[in-house]
């Protein structure tokens, strides 16, 4: 892991992801395309203090937006996507909270 570049993970709070959380111990978040699934899994048990046992990850594209006085079309930077699952006995209290 770099040390220069400072990985930031944003928790995905909806109803299926709470409902994943609490049936198969698997906590969704957001991270920025630029981090890899082991570098984003450091982060996650550091902060956290669980263990992880896996991590997919999907690719969530940006949504493409237009300027209407110029007309000109620009997309937001895409994110991924990250599902973790945990060592069984271990929990995520921030998804369990809402």
């Amino acid at each position: 892991m770099k040390n220069n570049k400072e990985i930031e993970i944003q928790p995905v709070i909806t109803e299926k992801t709470y409902d994943m959380a609490n049936a198969l111990n698997k906590y969704t978040f957001l991270v920025s395309r630029a981090v890899n699934k082991i570098e984003a899994g450091k982060v996650l048990e550091k902060k956290y203090k669980v263990k992880v046992e896996s991590i997919n990850s999907i690719v969530s594209p940006g949504k493409l937006k237009r300027d209407w006085k110029s007309n000109k079309k620009r997309r937001n930077s895409d994110m991924l996507k990250m599902v973790f699952t945990l060592k069984k006995g271990d929990k995520i209290d921030e998804f369990l909270k809402s």
